[in-house]
């Protein structure tokens, strides 16, 4: 598959790793309600965001790259998530461009990735973040030329660490978050962190829809507090 996203951008998924390919059928099938019940508002608004979703192969096999924000940030402080952030004018248009250039810009100011080993290969359905106001287009990625990553500006990035899919879909290191607010949510214990929130939301329907899922206890609850 290869398309254009917008302003030209190209959208490939050619000589992806025969283990994405499940990947890439859920980009190509699914629909918002699938992957969230929290959809950008239907009379508009919200911030334009993108996050890169980045596939690597490491040592222990297919991995993802994550990193945690710094505790200082006012959004979502210390939480690990995909890189990403908010468009810049820059980036282009929200509607075309726009969510891939961000994807990659962020990822590189947060991550020192060099954005030109990243293959992007698919785009999900925009969803969105109601604490933060954003909404967010998760662009998926292989990094098809690894490249050193760590944190840029610790004011910003904590740190920055892959996690391979076996831990994820390990039922040892699932579980359900119950936020203050009553909200419950799929969590994974990895890396030393708790992957909560909408990193974890999306990290549960992409495996689920895979068909990576393995049977987990949705009934063992963790603290938003835990530390390992």
């Amino acid at each position: 598959m290869t398309s254009t996203y917008g302003g030209g951008v190209e959208i490939s998924a050619h000589g992806l790793p025969e283990w994405l390919r499940p990947v890439v059928r859920v980009a190509e099938t699914i629909e918002p309600r699938q992957l969230s019940r929290f959809l950008p508002p239907p009379q508009g608004g919200g911030r334009p965001s993108a996050v890169l979703v980045l596939f690597g192969e490491g040592p222990a096999g297919p991995e993802l790259l994550l990193m945690e924000r710094s505790g200082s940030l006012r959004s979502h402080a210390g939480q690990p998530s995909f890189p990403g952030g908010a468009l810049d004018p820059e980036d282009g248009d929200p509607d075309g461009e726009g969510p891939l250039r961000a994807a990659l810009r962020e990822a590189e100011e947060e991550t020192g990735l060099d954005p030109s080993g990243v293959q992007v290969f698919a785009v999900l359905p925009r969803l969105y973040i109601p604490v933060s106001g954003f909404v967010v287009t998760p662009v998926l990625g292989w990094w098809r030329r690894p490249s050193p990553v760590g944190p840029v500006d610790p004011a910003e990035t904590a740190r920055v660490f892959t996690v391979p899919v076996a831990d994820l879909t390990d039922p040892a290191n699932r579980a359900t978050t119950v936020h203050p607010s009553g909200h419950r949510g799929p969590a994974f214990l990895v890396g030393g962190a708790l992957v909560w929130g909408f990193t974890a939301g999306v990290i549960d329907r992409l495996l689920h829809f895979a068909g990576w899922e393995r049977p987990w206890d949705r009934a063992r609850h963790v603290p938003l507090d835990w530390r390992a």
